[in-house]
């Protein structure tokens, strides 16, 4: 309740008692002393019940005013609650962004490292490889070497080809490429003319790989490099051993015409 209905109730009240004071003169001198007594007391108990029914009603007012402050206190406290969270849920966002971008920038970092672990093992790895009809396990780094010694005697680098497979040999001795590599050293070194080297290695290659797609290739280079030392005789046993061993070989078909035109 305002205060300006307690104005108004007060008011009121003082105008009752006012009146109570008159009434009891003028109840005095119609009524006898004790119905008067009565009725003022009667009066002013309807006065004291007024006055405490005025009572109750300002402590309310001023109880539902003391509530409707502090409800708008909470308010306002939930209100600064509300956005507090709000701010908080704003940086947790954010916080999950960076740390998802961080997780996608560690997995992509652990795939290149994982990735640069495979290529570096893989280095290490044998490989299958098929050379003149052979297939084999080889070292990549071999491989390597020995690609490396061919493209040499390819380019007509007859001595730094001579090396490498010279190198080759003594670095890896139980190689599936010794055969080949024995063809090719041998042919370097016919270029080279070292003859008698040359035939060592193709006859190296003639024992330990008789049936190697380059044996027939290997004895034919055996009986020109015979005819370079005037070695007639032998050169004419060693085409005649190639027609026996290896008839049907193109090589054989070489060997005929190096027959006819020996002496």
């Amino acid at each position: 309740m305002s205060a300006m209905h307690s104005l108004r109730l007060g008011r009121t009240l003082a105008v009752l008692v006012f009146s109570c004071s008159f009434l009891s003169v003028g109840y005095a001198a119609i009524f006898e002393d004790g119905e008067a007594r009565r009725a003022i007391l009667e009066m002013r108990q309807r006065v004291d019940a007024m006055q405490q029914n005025s009572q109750r009603s300002a402590d309310d007012a001023r109880r539902a005013s003391e509530d409707s402050s502090q409800l708008r206190r909470s308010l306002l406290d939930l209100q600064t609650q509300i956005e507090t969270l709000r701010v908080e849920m704003a940086k947790l966002r954010g916080q999950n962004e960076q740390l998802t971008r961080d997780v996608t920038e560690l997995q992509r970092h652990q795939k290149e490292i994982a990735t640069g672990v495979d290529e570096r093992l893989r280095q290490f790895e044998p490989l299958k490889v098929t050379m003149d009809g052979l297939e084999f396990q080889a070292e990549p780094s071999e491989k390597k070497d020995f690609e490396v010694a061919l493209a040499k005697f390819r380019e007509g680098r007859f001595a730094d080809a001579e090396t490498a497979y010279t190198t080759f040999l003594r670095q890896y001795p139980r190689s599936g490429y010794g055969p080949s590599v024995r063809f090719w050293l041998g042919n370097a070194q016919y270029a080279n003319r070292s003859y008698k080297e040359a035939i060592g290695n193709f006859k190296s290659l003639l024992a330990s790989a008789p049936s190697h797609a380059r044996a027939p290739e290997a004895a034919l280079a055996i009986a020109n490099c015979q005819i370079e030392l005037k070695e007639t005789r032998g050169a004419r046993k060693t085409l005649e051993d190639l027609l026996r061993v290896y008839p049907q070989s193109e090589a054989a078909v070489a060997a005929k015409e190096r027959l006819s035109h020996l002496k």
